[in-house]
């Protein structure tokens, strides 16, 4: 990711999301989660192969962020990645302003927003807090 010199104010999502998604199977372990998020050092995967309603749209694919997996781990749980996948499936379009990004993960309290693409929301992309701050700086 390259850091954007567009004033925050005018920045959009596209600014400072990090282009592709790492994914894991629906059937991922606990410890395959794990090792995905440590080899790629990113704190969510997108978990493919579930069904959910977020809103009124029906999306195929969740997210497993790292405090899901932490508490997966905490309590010893050895479901698989779908059943673990708790966070809120929040979306956004790369086009929306960076603002937007930001009150919309204060309000749903949530570190990452998954990018999709408008009119499929297939995922293209991740937005994080980290992201929107070093916008902002």
């Amino acid at each position: 990711m390259t850091v954007s010199t567009t004033p925050f104010a005018q920045a959009v999502v596209a600014d400072a999301m990090h282009p592709g998604i790492v994914t894991c199977g629906s059937d991922a372990t606990v410890a395959e989660v794990a090792a995905t998020m440590a080899d790629a050092q990113i704190h969510c995967v997108v978990i493919a192969g579930i069904s959910r309603r977020t809103g009124g749209e029906h999306l195929t694919w969740g997210v497993l962020s790292d405090l899901d997996l932490m508490a997966a781990l905490a309590a010893g749980d050895a479901q698989d990645a779908a059943s673990l996948a708790a966070t809120a499936t929040i979306t956004i379009e790369s086009t929306e302003p960076l603002g937007e990004a930001a009150r919309i993960m204060a309000e749903n309290q949530v570190a990452h927003l998954v990018v999709a693409e408008r009119g499929t929301d297939r995922p293209v992309g991740v937005i994080s807090t980290l992201d929107v701050a070093r916008a902002a700086a």
